[in-house]
């Protein structure tokens, strides 16, 4: 079961009274999105009697990707009766998702056995109340500006800015080209909706000072071409 959210029904799914929800925080122009997010649909059909998969654009939900910290993408959150449980960053393989899968879902399972159902109760006014003021701060639904589709011809420009500071320190950009331009495309759109070009991987807060760092090349990408061959979102990769 696959359920699409947003911050009016982000606390209803989790909530959820008999499974756990799988969150697939993303977005459209992420490249290591577009990789993980086939595969926790595969899995979440072999486990739809287990867990739901919610898909979570972080523009749909900005009010709960503040909440729980998320600052890049993908993420990927295991909930149970609406708390965190475990999760991950990045495209993982299909083979180590179902690994912890298995074992967190085990972990749940012997965790909620050995409650008492005096503990079980107080948990639940618990998340009543968590859920009702969550309610009410997810009653004052934000309007989004409408974001002009860049042109093809400054997707290009952003392609050969990109190409020059690459040559210029030693790396390359990413050989598929539909990942550039995708990365391009998530460029242009972010410096419309906030004023500089961010990584499309990264949470913008709106917050001029923290979200510095994230302007693309941002802080992290030589370090992560360093470790893993590509910069995070995949514009940039060593020679």
């Amino acid at each position: 079961m696959e359920i699409r959210l947003d911050d009016q029904n982000f606390d209803k799914v989790i909530n959820d009274p008999e499974k756990a929800v799988l969150v697939d925080f993303w977005a459209i122009w992420c490249s290591p999105c577009a990789i993980i997010g086939p595969i926790l649909e595969k899995i979440a059909k072999d486990y739809e009697d287990k867990i739901i998969l919610g898909k979570a654009n972080v523009d749909a939900v900005p009010i709960n990707a503040r909440k729980y910290g998320i600052n890049q993408i993908p993420t990927v959150v295991l909930f149970k009766h609406g708390k965190p449980v475990s999760g991950f960053i990045g495209a993982v393989p299909e083979k180590n998702v179902r690994e912890w899968l298995d074992k967190t879902l085990a972990e749940i399972e012997k965790k909620e056995k050995e409650e008492s159902e005096e503990e079980k109760k107080e948990e639940t006014a618990k998340e009543n109340n968590e859920n009702n003021e969550s309610s009410q701060e997810n009653q004052k639904e934000e309007k989004e500006t409408e974001i002009k589709e860049p042109t093809k011809e400054e997707i290009e420009e952003v392609i050969k800015q990109s190409q020059k500071y690459a040559e210029k320190n030693g790396l390359r950009l990413n050989p598929n080209k539909a990942v550039v331009k995708r990365i391009a495309r998530g460029l242009l759109l972010n410096e419309r909706k906030y004023g500089a070009r961010y990584c499309p991987c990264r949470r913008v807060s709106g917050n001029i000072e923290e979200d510095r760092d994230k302007i693309c090349p941002c802080k992290w990408h030589k370090e992560e071409i360093e470790k893993n061959g590509l910069c995070h979102c995949g514009l940039f990769a060593k020679k």
